[in-house]
């Protein structure tokens, strides 16, 4: 008699809550951009009545469940005028249309819907906020991410993030379009990743991840991955002229090829194209130019299929004026000598300025074509189906010299570094979106491949006239990763729960020997939004960089694929209407830290381990004054180190990024910014030490529906400052013997930038 009253007192729960469920009414909606019709993903869709929220996927869509048969919906979106409609029926599906409007930070929505992007909200606030005009300027707008050009303006930025001194992308994850950036086993640096051929008027969205918790991102991914998207269609061409100080120019122009007809039926087509020149604030002159073409065609071919095609061209030519030693500067600076013990060096013989130059011969040339072909596809019951081919044709030449008379006392020490490539690669994901009352079940499963080729990647010593003297390294490079993953993400009530895991495996191919390797690599996410105001977050996961294909068919005691084990615990919180906070405690341990010698091989570095704390906030003042605020603590060290001891060269352990960004009504806008990078350890014995420096830039605009004038304004009270520092042994001409200490490249002085834009 006992069971029997469960099983009735079980059954009647069940079919009540079968009946409540149905009682609830779906309401399905799609929301696009008033002036280019595309899709918006993200948008907050809410029905106050219900205490009901939900977010736009990447096609606009959205469906929200709600207990009545008609709705009042409130769409809103930052940067957008906020929209409420009223459905009456929860059989039709409405096409809501929003129009550009102020940006309100009240617009910012906390919710659970969305998909474990915790930092959406800051990249969509700083990229409507903050006004860009180079690919260095977007890769800025990362909180905590800092960037150094020290070998001229054409070679990729040297990237420092998260208590990683990551080279020039070891340890981050870059693409643009879903294309990669990251070039493996490139002769100059492992995952090198430049840029440059970014025309930043193109991009309409950015998302950034830091830690390796991200199913669909693999190589590179262990301090984070970032990503830029290009625009589907403009909203109106523009022609942009720039000219300022130390004979800079700059000419850039977007053209709009399709009708506002052929707009309405889903099909945009544009082009766009810039033009670089500076020679710099150095003695010797770069001569820096660089050239970008960029098109982009896209149509929907019907209600269900999204078609785009890709294509540009990067070219770039500079001199550079190199690293110089602190003693060849000033005299009384500080080395090491070969007991690692400090000393005091005096003047080198012949000093020269900061801005002065010891090597003239050193500078480069790069060029890189793209093509990208994409066919999104949205199939029944709720499967989307992308797929994604793209291929990339690459070349470099780099001459560079660190150390001077170090090795040779004759000849010098002029290193060429060379490469021709051929990049083609894959990219599939399917997706199932699964109702089941209120909660959602997202599944993803993605395939992915990719197949480098270089022709004669070489590292040579070479005159300062360019004379071949021997090589170092000379060989073709074939590599293939291929990768699968699965992805579950749960949404239920307050709670999203989403776990995942991938498998890369690699093929390493140089002078005809190969070797392979497979990593797994688990993930694990979980998130509670208490409120509309409130949201934690833990996050956990592995992730690894791979190794040179140089270095691992070499076999000099270096990881093929080291392993990285990160956590964050975080919380995105909005305490007022208009104040936004994202803070997080975070881990990061790695199997082994790539070390990269003056000749540009890689030596072996030891497990590390770093430990940190994030914090951003964005506060709306008034209607038109916007603060910002990014803090960021990291204490980087050699796993099995004592205290006090086993830095890493060049890793930041303190920095921030904040400032001011205006938008008045009567069209003038722009913002007061800086960015604070704290003194760090110059060596691993920190005996020498990188300085660190505090910039402050301005940037104003008065932006009118047909034309746009603009002041940019760098290092606004002429601080004297090195934008990159780096321990060097070398030997300059007149010494008796090297010399181990800091050199550096001088960041640049003040420098002012006028623009005019017309928009038509």
């Amino acid at each position: 008699m006992h069971l029997l009253k469960k099983a009735l007192f079980t059954a009647t729960l069940f079919f009540t809550a079968i009946s409540f469920a149905y009682a609830q009414k779906i309401f399905k909606g799609r929301v696009i951009d008033e002036l280019t019709r595309q899709p918006i993903e993200y948008a907050g869709i809410s029905s106050g009545a219900a205490c009901k929220t939900t977010v736009t996927d990447r096609s606009g869509n959205f469906q929200i469940t709600l207990p009545s048969d008609t709705a009042l919906l409130q769409i809103s979106y930052i940067g957008y005028a906020t929209q409420t409609i009223k459905v009456i029926s929860a059989g039709t599906r409405p096409v809501i249309v929003l129009k550009r409007g102020a940006i309100d930070l009240k617009e910012v929505v906390i919710s659970p819907n969305m998909d474990n992007n915790s930092f959406h909200t800051l990249s969509s606030l700083d990229l409507n906020l903050r006004p860009v005009n180079s690919s260095q300027d977007l890769m800025r707008l990362i909180p905590g991410l800092f960037i150094a050009q020290h070998m001229g303006g054409g070679k990729a930025e040297q990237i420092f993030v998260r208590g990683f001194d990551a080279d020039h992308g070891t340890d981050l994850n870059v693409s643009v379009d879903g294309m990669p950036v990251n070039m493996v086993s490139q002769i100059h640096g492992q995952g090198y990743a430049d840029l440059h051929f970014l025309i930043p008027e193109t991009i309409a969205t950015y998302d950034f991840g830091k830690g390796p918790y991200y199913t669909d991102k693999g190589d590179f991914t262990t301090a984070g991955y970032l990503n830029y998207t290009t625009k589907d269609a403009l909203d109106k061409s523009m022609i942009n002229l720039e000219g300022g100080q130390f004979h800079t120019f700059r000419v850039a122009g977007l053209i709009d090829l399709l009708s506002s007809k052929a707009k309405q039926n889903g099909e945009n087509a544009y082009i766009a194209g810039d033009y670089n020149y500076t020679d710099g604030p150095f003695t010797f002159e770069e001569h820096y130019k660089r050239f970008n073409l960029f098109g982009k065609y896209t149509k929907q071919l019907n209600a269900n299929n999204k078609i785009s095609f890709i294509a540009s061209a990067f070219s770039s030519t500079w001199k550079a004026a190199g690293e110089i030693p602190a003693r060849a500067v000033a005299g009384g600076t500080t080395a090491v000598d070969a007991n690692g013990r400090p000393y005091i060096v005096p003047q080198a013989p012949n000093p020269i300025g900061r801005f002065g130059t010891i090597d003239s011969a050193q500078g480069g040339k790069t060029s890189r074509i793209n093509i990208v072909a994409k066919l999104r596809t949205d199939l029944k019951n709720s499967w989307a189906m992308d797929n994604q081919i793209y291929y990339t044709h690459y070349n470099f030449l780099l001459h560079v010299n660190n150390i001077f008379f170090a090795n040779d006392s004759i000849n010098g020490g002029e290193q060429q570094q060379k490469e021709s490539r051929d990049m083609v690669g894959y990219n599939g994901k399917i997706t199932k979106r699964s109702y089941l009352g209120n909660a959602v079940l997202t599944s993803s499963a993605g395939l992915g491949t990719r197949y480098d080729r270089t022709y004669g990647s070489e590292r040579s010593n070479v005159t300062e006239q360019y004379r071949f003297l021997n090589d170092v390294v000379l060989g073709d490079i074939r590599e293939n990763n291929t990768n699968v993953y699965i992805d579950e993400t749960l949404q239920s009530g307050k709670w999203l729960f989403n776990a995942g895991s991938r498998i890369d495996y690699f093929n390493f191919n140089f002078h005809d020997t190969t070797k392979t390797k497979a990593i797994v690599s688990p993930k694990i996410n979980v998130q509670y939004t208490a409120n509309d105001r409130i949201q934690f977050y833990l996050k956990a996961g592995k992730g690894f960089h791979s190794n040179n294909t140089i270095a691992v068919i070499g076999n000099n005691n270096v990881a093929t694929l080291p392993a990285a084990y990160g956590a964050d615990l975080g919380l995105n919180w909005k305490p007022t209407p208009h104040l936004y906070i994202n803070t997080a405690l975070w881990y990061l341990y790695l199997q082994q830290e790539f070390v990269y010698s003056d000749d540009g091989s890689i030596v072996p570095g030891g497990k590390t381990k770093r430990e940190g704390i994030d914090f951003s906030a964005r506060y709306q003042l008034t209607k038109w004054l916007f603060a910002n605020l990014n803090i960021n603590f990291a204490r980087p060290r050699l796993a099995d180190s004592l205290t006090g001891q086993g830095y890493l060269a060049l890793a930041p352990t303190f920095t921030s990024t904040g400032g001011l960004d205006f938008r008045l009504n009567n069209g003038i806008n722009g913002g007061l910014s800086y960015r604070y990078l704290h003194s760090r350890p110059g060596n691993n014995t920190n005996t020498l030490t990188a300085d660190g420096y505090f910039v402050t830039d301005l940037k104003i605009n008065y932006t009118q529906k047909k034309y746009e004038i603009g002041l940019t304004i760098e290092n606004l009270f002429n601080t004297k400052w090195n934008e990159f520092e780096a321990e060097q042994v070398s030997r300059l001409k007149g010494e008796t013997a090297p010399v181990d200490q800091m050199s550096f490249t001088p960041g640049t002085p003040f420098f002012a930038k006028l623009r005019v834009a017309v928009f038509f």
